[in-house]
């Protein structure tokens, strides 16, 4: 029996080493990211729903859109409330135009069976609280809703820690709040129950709060003094902080209401693949990474270890309790409360 050469060698160890490697995965993919990349080539592009905003929805369609070259990422963005109304009238009319879907509020959705059940294997990543457990959605980012204030109006030492500080007299009329701020009232009734819930929202309501329609707005109008406090998204005070307006807000009070915006795949999603591959992307270290945004336009990713941008805004910090699923399915029923208490029509 003769053996190879040395040369013979080497050159049936390259030849075995291809053929193995040809057989695997390219390199840093795993089997299933592998699949879904085979699959997600015959379908060239997906429609993503959101109601990011396009600041922040625009960097996480190109940077996947950088990584998978072949795939486009078609968006369409509407505001949460619009977006749920174009869902539900899409659907209703047997028309699924979308492949993902992400909104705050995922459970308004997943009682008109919007989602199909899909575990991503990033998913680990997240805690409980911030995924469905059946694998219909799973957290993206969170808004945390906070009490701002003006810092040229209000000195630190003055500002109210918590909730009972804003029946103070001296807080009459000049708190600013969201006309439509449902999934705040419900949520703090399943944390105080419905009964002491409504006790203190009516004490509230008699300090006159200036209603308005938007965080974002009212943020704004802080800033600009025509009320020296208001409720708004933390995120949206330290954009602003950023630019110079002069606003502070509030870490201390019990709890903090925190809106979750998810990502699920669509029911009858059209580019299923594509979409899975896209999904995994967003929940993934690096998609996460993107969601966060930098100092100057910071977001609250969803994924436990993917740092806040900036210290203030990590969740450690508060007392937060996550809308609950309850409130979602039944935010009619807190809407029409929230509206009689307060007086708004």
């Amino acid at each position: 029996m003769k053996f190879p050469t040395s040369a013979g060698r080497r050159i049936f160890l390259l030849w075995f080493a291809l053929a193995v490697l040809s057989a695997l995965p390219a390199w840093g993919q795993s089997p299933h990211e592998a699949k879904l990349l085979d699959a997600a080539k015959k379908e060239r592009s997906l429609v993503w729903y959101t109601a990011m905003s396009v600041d922040a929805a625009r960097p996480v369609a190109e940077s996947f859109e950088k990584k998978y070259g072949f795939l486009k990422v078609n968006y369409v963005r509407l505001g949460t409330v619009q977006m749920i109304n174009r869902i539900t009238t899409e659907t209703l009319a047997g028309k699924w135009e979308f492949d993902a879907v992400t909104v705050l509020g995922m459970d308004a959705l997943v009682k008109r069976n919007i989602f199909a059940p899909y575990l991503s294997p990033e998913r680990e990543a997240f805690v409980d609280d911030f995924k469905d457990p059946k694998g219909l959605w799973t957290g993206v980012y969170h808004n945390n809703v906070v009490l701002a204030y003006n810092t040229k109006l209000v000195a630190e030492k003055n500002a109210p820690r918590d909730y009972a500080d804003l029946l103070d007299p001296q807080w009459k009329g000049k708190l600013g709040m969201d006309e439509r701020d449902y999934t705040w009232y419900g949520t703090l009734s399943a944390v105080w129950g419905r009964d002491n819930a409504d006790r203190y929202m009516k004490r509230l309501a008699q300090q006159e709060p200036q209603f308005r329609r938007g965080h974002a707005l009212i943020a704004q109008l802080v800033a600009a003094g025509e009320f020296p406090l208001g409720w708004v998204y933390s995120f949206r005070v330290e954009t602003m902080k950023q630019e110079g307006a002069p606003l502070e807000w509030i870490e201390s009070f019990n709890p903090v209401v925190v809106e979750l915006g998810g990502i699920g795949l669509s029911a009858k999603a059209k580019n299923p693949n594509a979409a899975k591959l896209f999904i995994d992307f967003v929940l993934s270290k690096e998609g996460q990474t993107v969601v966060r945004g930098s100092q100057r336009n910071p977001r609250n990713p969803a994924r436990k270890d993917v740092q806040a941008p900036l210290a203030k805004m990590e969740p450690a910090r508060i007392k937060w309790r996550r809308v609950p699923d309850e409130v979602e399915t039944n935010l009619e029923q807190y809407a029409k409360s929230y509206r009689e208490i307060f007086r708004i029509k």
